[in-house]
C-alpha cells in the first residue's frame, strides 16, 4: 500500500478500501481558485499578507496560483521563497498537465511548476471523457498519457504531486470506467493525491457518498474532495466525501471563488473537529478562526458575511426578552457550540457580553500585560464596542488598536503634535478634463508652529503630503514611511452619497508594515484620521520621542 507523510510529520497509509483515514489533510486554494471570485483582484502583496493568515489558521497546504500561466502568481513564488516562513503549511503550486502530444520535460508550463521551487505541485487533468474529447480535442488515451507521465516527471524530481480530476463527479455518472482510468493512471505514476472535482457544483451529499464510496472500495490511494457550491451543498458534500473515505478536503477561507464560491474550508474544519471528533487543523488554529476570517475579508476588501456559520458576527448574536432570560441562565441552551472554540463572541442585540478574554489576549499579543485589570480591559471593550457601532473594525487594524488600548491606560495616548486644523481643495476644469487637488495642513509640534501645503493625484494624496510636510521637520523619521495599500468600504449603502465610509490603510518603513483604520461621514475625513494613525504609530515604535 502506497503511503504519504502529512503536513504533521505523523506517517499514514495514503487510504484504505475500507474507507477509514486516520489523517485528513486540509488544503486551502483561496488565493488561486478563491480570487477567481467576481470583484476580487489580489495583488502579490495581498496574496504575501494571507499566506501567513492560513498558516496560522493550522491548514496543511496553501495552493499560491499558477506560475507560468500568470505574471504575478509567477512573481508571488519568487517572493514566497524568499518571504514566507511557514510554520505549519506546504506551499502548492497550481498547473496543468503536459499539452497533447508533447512530453512534460519540454512543456513550458510544466517546467514553471518546477521553477516554482514549491514543495508541492497540484495538477487539473480532464476525467471526463465529454470533456478530453470537446475541450482538450484529444483521445482518452492520450489524456491518460498526458496524466502518467507529467506525474511520474515531478514526483521524480521529489515534489509531491497532487492530482485534482476536474469534473470527476460528472464524468463519472457519465462514464465511470474513464473517470476511474484517470484516478488509477495518477496514482501508479507517483501521485500522494487524487482529488475529487465537483467542479460544476451540482452534486448532492448523496450522489456524493456513493461515488466517493465507489471510487474508495476500487482504489488504494489517498482521496480528496473540492466542491463548488452551486447547489448550496460545498461543506455538506466535503463532511459526506470525508465519511466516505476522503482524507483529504480543499477549500477556501469564507467560500470565496467564481459563481457561488468554493467549499468555505472554515465551516468545514468546525465542523469536522468540534462536530465529528476529526482533527485536522495544526497547532490551535481553530480559536483563532474567526480573527483570521475577517482579517482576510479586510485584505480581500470584501465585507464579510455576519451570518457565516462559526465566524460571522451574528453567528452567536441572540435578541432580548425570554431568550436573554435563558441564556443568562445557560448560555448552552441556545447555542450549538462555545463561540470561543472558534475565536468568536456570544452577543446580546440589546446587552452585549463583553469581549474581555479577547481584549486581554490581543494586548498580551501586541506586547501588554493586562492580567488581573478588568476596570482597564472593561473600558477597552466597552469603546471598541462603541467604535464598531460606528464602522470602525480593528480586526485588520492592530496599529488603530494598540493607539486605542494606550490612551486608555494612560488617559491620553502618545501625543507627537497638535493639529490645529487642515483642509482640502479640488479643482476640477471641464473643458480640458484635467484635476488638481491641494491640502493645507496646520499644526504645532515642539519646533513650533508648521504650516504646509501639498498637492497630489486626489484629495487624500494630497492630504498625506501635506500632513508629511509639516511633520518632517521635526520628525525626518516618516521620510522612510511609505503608504502602500489603500481601501475605501461604505458601510450603510442605503443611505447614498450620505453614508459612513471606512478607510484601511497599510503603510511600511521598508522593513515592516502596519494597518490603520479610520471612519468618517466622507472619505477624506476617515483617510485623515487612518493617516494621522499610521504616522504616530511609526514614530512610536521607531522609538522616537516627541519633539
Amino acid at each position: 500500500m502506497p503511503s504519504t507523510v502529512a503536513p504533521s510529520g505523523l506517517a499514514h497509509p495514503a487510504g484504505d478500501p475500507a474507507g477509514a483515514v486516520d489523517v485528513v489533510q486540509v488544503y486551502d486554494t483561496t488565493l488561486r481558485d478563491g480570487a477567481q471570485q467576481e470583484g476580487m483582484n489580489l495583488s502579490v502583496a495581498d496574496k504575501l499578507a494571507i499566506a501567513p493568515l492560513l498558516d496560522a489558521l493550522g491548514v496543511g497546504y496553501i495552493e499560491g496560483g499558477w506560475p507560468g500561466a500568470i505574471p504575478k502568481d509567477t512573481e508571488f513564488f519568487a517572493r514566497a521563497a524568499k518571504e514566507l516562513e511557514l510554520n505549519h503549511a506546504r506551499l502548492a503550486a497550481f498547473g496543468a498537465t503536459c499539452k497533447a502530444g508533447t512530453d512534460p520535460r519540454e512543456d513550458p508550463q510544466v517546467q514553471a511548476l518546477v521553477d516554482s521551487e514549491a514543495p508541492v505541485i497540484t495538477l487539473v487533468a480532464k476525467s471526463d471523457i465529454r470533456h478530453v474529447e470537446r475541450a482538450l480535442r484529444t483521445t482518452g488515451e492520450e489524456n491518460l498519457r498526458m496524466v502518467a507521465e507529467t506525474v511520474r516527471y515531478l514526483a521524480g524530481l521529489g515534489r509531491e504531486v497532487i492530482l485534482d480530476a476536474e469534473h470527476f463527479f460528472d464524468g463519472y455518472r457519465y462514464d465511470p470506467g474513464y473517470a476511474l482510468q484517470v484516478v488509477t493512471a495518477a496514482f501508479d505514476a507517483g501521485a500522494a493525491t487524487v482529488v475529487l472535482c465537483d467542479t460544476n457544483g451540482g452534486m448532492l451529499p448523496e450522489w456524493v457518498t456513493e461515488v466517493v464510496g465507489e471510487v474508495r472500495a476500487a482504489t488504494e490511494g489517498r482521496l480528496g474532495m473540492h466542491a463548488h457550491n452551486d447547489s448550496g451543498c460545498a461543506a455538506a458534500n466535503t463532511l459526506a466525501a470525508v465519511a466516505a473515505g476522503a482524507g483529504h478536503i480543499q477549500g477556501t477561507v469564507n467560500g470565496y471563488g467564481e459563481r457561488t464560491g468554493n467549499a468555505d474550508l472554515l465551516t468545514c474544519v468546525a465542523n469536522l473537529e468540534l462536530k465529528l471528533g476529526t482533527p485536522v487543523l495544526q497547532g490551535e488554529g481553530l480559536q483563532e478562526a474567526s480573527r483570521i476570517s475577517h482579517a482576510i475579508s479586510e485584505i480581500t476588501n470584501i465585507s464579510p458575511y455576519g451570518r457565516q456559520p462559526y465566524v460571522g458576527a451574528s453567528a452567536f448574536a441572540h435578541k432580548a426578552g425570554l431568550h436573554a432570560s435563558a441564556i443568562r441562565v445557560d448560555p448552552d441552551l441556545y447555542q450549538h457550540i462555545d463561540p470561543v472554540t472558534v475565536g468568536n463572541d456570544m452577543r446580546m442585540l440589546v446587552s452585549e457580553m463583553a469581549g474581555r478574554a479577547s481584549i486581554e489576549l490581543k494586548g498580551r499579543e501586541l506586547g501588554f500585560d493586562l492580567t488581573g485589570q478588568a476596570e482597564l480591559l472593561g473600558r477597552v471593550t466597552n469603546r471598541i464596542k462603541d467604535a464598531e457601532a460606528q464602522g470602525y473594525t480593528y480586526d485588520a487594524a492592530d496599529a488603530s488598536f494598540e493607539l486605542l488600548l494606550r490612551s486608555e491606560m494612560d488617559g491620553r495616548g502618545p501625543s507627537f503634535y497638535e493639529v490645529e486644523s487642515w483642509r482640502t481643495y479640488v479643482e476640477h476644469r471641464p473643458a480640458t478634463g484635467q484635476s488638481d487637488s491641494e491640502a493645507t495642513v496646520k499644526l504645532r509640534t515642539g519646533h513650533g508652529r508648521e504650516i504646509s501645503t501639498g498637492e497630489g493625484n486626489g484629495p487624500v494624496n494630497a492630504l498625506d503630503h501635506a500632513l508629511r510636510g509639516a511633520l518632517v521637520g521635526a520628525y525626518p523619521e516618516i521620510e522612510d514611511f511609505e503608504l502602500i495599500d489603500y481601501k475605501v468600504r461604505i458601510l450603510d449603502t442605503q443611505q447614498g452619497t450620505d453614508a459612513t465610509i471606512r478607510v484601511l490603510i497599510e503603510t511600511s518603513d521598508g522593513v515592516r508594515s502596519w494597518s490603520t483604520v479610520g471612519v468618517g461621514t466622507n472619505i477624506i475625513e476617515a483617510s485623515w484620521e487612518a493617516l494621522n494613525d499610521a504616522i504616530v504609530w511609526g514614530l512610536l515604535h521607531h522609538g522616537v520621542e516627541p519633539r
